[in-house]
């Protein structure tokens, strides 16, 4: 499949051979949604896709709530999301950090609370009163410091707390590097702008585990059990969503929604396999029916309001 794309008109992707798709994988932020408003057509095209029985898959870098909370946001804007549909960064953490270090005590730098989604890890407690299940407190040993998304706890005592356990010897696990995201106020700073910082200070580099890591996607991949050739991954980051899944064979569409810039989007490395206006052109790019009982005006609809 390749990219056929003319801005303000959608033309139907070339299919050849085994490459028809068979699996969607979807970014949220942005591409869906932005401060859990629902794009406009947004809900219509996801529609679309379920009608036309394509597995798709919700893969997201969002740390501020868990799976659970995500698919009932989702639910309330509209697009009927179960929690198995979605993939998030925590929970592929939580696989990594069983798999890679085991038993590791690990302190967690988060806005949100998603330890449900971090099924087996240990945590510890560092900088406050506040004490583990073994009783003890801020001076235990940390194996492994796992930064999450970027926030108010994002402060100095907090950074500076994580760098000297890093001095120490812990190693630096992040759930993404993501630079900023789209809210309904604008671009706000994300991860991976501290996390830049943080790694030249203490002079190591950090384990990634959601977008743009390979094993993200290999996951995703498997959840729908399909080969990479067979998927395409639809997102508003250029680097994290679409050139990351297309070194893993996976082809690329670009929306100009959310976090995309024109200039991000002329100084990539790469060239995405598709750009289009949004999500709403998503299944006539993908040459799918029109959802029964659907009009031309639903498929640019607004979904319903909902704060962040």
């Amino acid at each position: 499949m390749r990219r056929v794309r003319r801005r303000g008109k959608v033309t139907r992707m070339e299919r050849k051979g085994p490459g028809r798709v068979r699996g969607a994988l979807i970014d949220i932020d942005g591409v869906l949604t932005v401060s859990w408003k629902a794009l406009p057509g947004a809900v219509a095209a996801m529609a679309r896709l379920r009608a036309a029985g394509l597995p798709l898959a919700l893969v997201t870098n969002t740390t501020s709530r868990t799976r659970a909370a995500i698919a009932a946001r989702l639910t309330e804007a509209g697009f009927g999301i179960d929690a198995d549909d979605i993939l998030t960064a925590p929970a592929v953490t939580a696989g990594y950090l069983r798999e890679r270090h085991p038993g590791a005590r690990c302190l967690l730098l988060n806005s949100g609370e998603v330890r449900d989604d971090l099924a087996g890890v240990t945590f510890v407690e560092d900088g406050g009163n506040e004490r583990g299940a073994d009783g003890k407190g801020a001076d235990e040993t940390v194996d492994v410091v796992v930064f999450g998304g970027a926030g108010p706890e994002f402060g100095y005592a907090a950074l500076n707390t994580a760098f000297r356990h890093l001095q120490g010897g812990a190693r630096l696990v992040a759930m993404h590097r993501n630079l900023y995201w789209r809210t309904a106020q604008g671009l706000d700073l994300d991860t991976g702008a501290f996390l830049l910082g943080l790694e030249r200070a203490a002079r190591t580099e950090a384990e990634v585990t959601g977008k743009p890591a390979g094993t993200f996607f290999a996951t995703a991949l498997a959840h729908l059990g399909v080969a990479p050739e067979e998927a395409l991954m639809v997102g508003d980051d250029i680097e994290s969503d679409v050139l990351a899944a297309q070194r893993c064979g996976i082809t690329g569409v670009l929306v100009r929604t959310g976090k995309y810039l024109p200039e991000t989007h002329r100084a990539a490395e790469g060239t995405p396999d598709h750009v289009i206006d949004s999500f709403a052109d998503l299944p006539d790019l993908l040459g799918l029916p029109v959802a029964p009982g659907a009009t031309a005006d639903d498929t640019t609809a607004d979904g319903p309001s909902h704060p962040r």
